[in-house]
């Protein structure tokens, strides 16, 4: 086919080959953003017919859809020398996600043994473990050797490494980790001298393999690295966590915290690729839950259905009460899940959240409560609604009950995820639905108790 017909069909009736040819050039973002647009069968089509350093680059890409329906499109022969070039993390991600055991055991069989031990290794990890997400392929050398012997070997295997970060220096005898050298200092450094001289004299930053990747990605932040090396208990290196890893891990962390605050489940797919059946159990669960959880709202309405019969006023504010106390109770609950997350607060400063929610849930009801007598006021005056001979305490009742209301939604969202946390659960699931749902009932109860002692005598 000439260059003049390729140009002018649509991407999705050029051949695999065609389209292949067109792309073998282009930046590797740009190619899997290209078979992003195409089913599975038609992306292994074309990986067969780009350069298999290419093919390899696109499949080592976490934004590639569906890598593991790719991978099995391919000819079996073609798929395992593709994921032998790949990077050892990747090749995990997608055997733990996309392959099921009897797929991985028919690739597994036909992997060399290097690529083999190293899978087995990381998928024996907890999936969000340091373990999980990090790279075999790093740069160590002995720390008898010299600058200039080092950058010799780094030249030997940079392109058998999928990054060189930094050079880990380890003891000759027990290869425990001594140094961490960046490749900056180390070419500017003296060839004939020791590697370690290259490094100085600070501590390297290092975690265990069951180290939370959470914590990993703090720890990148905090000392402004580019990867940090994983070791085992005698300090010996077993991989390296590279920055562009903790961003997709924690670029999906948050997904799943996002749609954990939604009230749901986390889809743990893309929304364009989630079935209807799993985007049902994974909605209607929690959806069940809010909703048996409001219909306590029906039995406090029904415990007070003698005050609402004689102050029917009352029902006019319920909608306002009940979303004040469910804002500020969800307002709380994501400062509190954010500053845990990012280590601002500990289990152990809850009570010094509590003290700094108490004065401004306070003043926060404060200023919500003003505007409430306000609005009673204004419409009484203007004429726009007759409150009744005691409007003055009808006003008073709203406006109390809004301090009361938003005080509590603020100590209970934010002591919430405090609770979930030393019970063990993710405190996101202490979503904005889960949290306005348990302040709407309480709010009610906050509501017409103080509505009883104020208009008790007059309209009660």
């Amino acid at each position: 086919m000439n260059a003049a017909v390729t140009a002018i069909l649509p991407a999705a009736d050029l051949p695999a080959e065609a389209l292949a040819a067109t792309l073998a050039r282009t930046h590797v973002a740009d190619i899997v953003e290209r078979l992003n647009e195409h089913e599975p069968g038609y992306a292994a089509r074309v990986l067969l017919d780009l350069p298999r350093g290419r093919a390899v680059d696109v499949l080592d890409q976490p934004e590639l859809r569906e890598p593991g329906a790719v991978l099995k499109a391919l000819p079996l022969d073609r798929a395992v020398a593709l994921i032998q070039g790949m990077s050892s993390d990747r090749i995990a991600d997608i055997f733990r996600n996309d392959f099921s055991e009897p797929e991985r055991h028919r690739f597994v069989a036909r992997l060399d043994g290097e690529t083999r031990a190293a899978l087995a290794s990381l998928l024996a990890y907890p999936e969000h473990s340091a373990g999980a997400i990090m790279t075999t392929e790093f740069v160590s050398v002995p720390a008898e050797w010299t600058v200039a012997r080092t950058l010799e070997h780094v030249r030997t295997v940079e392109r058998t490494r999928e990054t060189v970060y930094a050079i880990y220096v380890l003891d000759p005898l027990t290869q425990a980790l001594q140094q961490a050298v960046g490749l900056r200092r180390l070419i500017s450094g003296d060839p004939d001298a020791l590697v370690g001289s290259a490094a100085g004299r600070r501590e390297p930053v290092s975690v265990a393999p069951a180290t939370d990747r959470e914590e990993v990605a703090r720890l990148i932040a905090k000392y402004n690295l580019l990867a940090v090396p994983v070791v085992d208990d005698a300090r010996r290196v077993l991989g390296i966590v590279t920055v562009d890893d903790v961003i997709d891990a924690m670029i999906d962390e948050t997904t799943e915290d996002v749609q954990k605050l939604g009230g749901m489940e986390a889809l743990g797919e893309p929304y364009q690729q989630i079935g209807f059946l799993t985007m049902i159990r994974k909605r209607a669960g929690w959806l069940s839950v809010l909703l048996i959880g409001e219909m306590l709202t029906a039995s406090v309405m029904q415990y007070f259905e003698g005050e609402l019969e004689k102050a029917i006023v009352l029902t006019l504010f319920i909608p306002l009460i009940m979303s004040s106390g469910g804002n500020s109770g969800s307002q709380a609950t994501s400062l509190i899940i954010r500053a845990l997350a990012l280590r601002e607060v500990r289990l152990g400063d809850w009570w010094r959240v509590a003290l700094r929610e108490l004065p401004t849930g306070l003043t926060l009801g404060a200023i919500l409560g003003a505007i409430g007598i306000v609005r009673v006021v204004t419409w009484q005056k203007l004429g726009l609604y007759d409150y009744g001979e005691h409007w003055l305490l009808v006003a008073a009742t709203v406006g109390a009950a809004l301090v009361g209301i938003v005080t509590f939604g603020s100590l209970t969202g934010s002591m919430l995820p405090f609770v979930l946390t030393r019970l063990g659960f993710d405190p996101a699931s202490a979503s904005a639905p889960f949290v306005a749902t348990l302040v709407d009932v309480s709010g009610l109860v906050i509501y017409f108790s103080i509505a009883a002692l104020i208009l008790g005598g007059t309209l009660l």
